[in-house]
């Protein structure tokens, strides 16, 4: 056998190689970060605790409703009056259109963002307990790309968790109370439809106030190898801060805490509406979004994954 074939065999298999791009690392695709995204979409959304979740978000409108259709069974007014947030509960039996707006004010200061807290902060350190975290980045999708895939996932959840809230709401408040034009908390007549138009900008409303919840539970989620730990934290985390956010010694610092502007949806209902506190609640939590997405980033880029 020559010297000539054994370099012709070696310049075709690097030929090959090259080529067909077996050897030769290239980044991921967009298609393929779609595809990540899909699948940890459907991983999410199909786990049991997740839809425990979203069972538990759906029955807050169907006992609050049935509690009020109890309770005005004899021709006596539900709650009290009043302009925000609970006191939408007077309202209700007069529009079934009012049980979208306490639903979602009854499930806002705790039972939404509970939910956004678990799914949150088991992002990352539910894959890193599971022992998969380690393969996910053998893949190609980098630890920046998969941070911000997790991310979008949470937010996902947060406006699947609120429109869950909003339709099952407004499925009860049908069935049991009349529906029609509504009177807003300025005293004017507005009509159905424009109504529900204000419902679901309400519940996006909603939705984007929780941002700043999921980027805190994605940065707990990078700090720790147990899930069942940083679901446990943020939750707690969350309690902290709504204990904080009710003691009157400490208004100096309330308006810097996430869940102080959370009810000021309640001013979509105005006319006009009241965009001051809207904004600023927005502002905050794009603040704390990018405050604690960018703690999580710099956390989860430099964390050695033994997992």
């Amino acid at each position: 056998m020559s010297q000539v074939e054994p370099a012709a065999a070696a310049s075709a298999s690097v030929s090959a190689a090259v080529g067909g791009g077996a050897e030769v690392p290239r980044g991921p695709s967009p298609l393929w970060t779609f595809g990540l995204l899909r699948s940890e979409l459907v991983t999410t959304f199909r786990r049991w605790r997740t839809v425990a979740l979203l069972g538990v978000l759906a029955a807050v409108p169907v006992l609050v409703g049935i509690a009020v259709k109890i309770e005005t069974g004899d021709g006596s007014s539900a709650g009290g009056g009043g302009g925000g947030g609970p006191a939408f509960i007077s309202q209700i039996t007069n529009n079934g259109l009012f049980l979208v707006f306490t639903a979602l004010a009854a499930t806002l200061p705790f039972f939404l963002p509970m939910a956004i807290g678990v799914v949150a902060g088991d992002a990352i350190a539910g894959e890193a307990s599971a022992g998969t975290l380690r393969y996910l980045l053998v893949a190609p999708a980098g630890r920046t790309r998969l941070l911000l895939v997790k991310y979008a996932t949470a937010m996902a959840f947060c406006l699947v968790a609120t429109l869950v809230v909003a339709a099952s709401a407004m499925a009860v408040g049908a069935l049991l109370f009349p529906l029609g034009d509504l009177t807003t908390i300025s005293g004017t007549r507005i009509t159905f439809a424009e109504g529900l138009g204000r419902a679901v900008l309400i519940a996006l409303v909603v939705a984007l106030s929780l941002v700043g919840v999921a980027a805190l539970g994605l940065f707990v989620s990078t700090l720790t190898s147990s899930g069942i730990s940083a679901m446990a934290t943020t939750v707690g985390l969350l309690i902290t801060v709504q204990i904080l956010d009710q003691i009157p010694q400490l208004h100096a610092i309330q308006p810097y805490l996430f869940s102080h502007y959370w009810l000021s949806f309640a001013d979509l209902m105005r006319e006009p509406v009241y965009w001051d506190d809207l904004v600023k609640n927005l502002g905050l939590q794009a603040v704390y979004a990018a405050v604690f997405g960018s703690a999580a980033w710099a956390r989860f880029t430099t964390k050695d994954i033994s997992s």
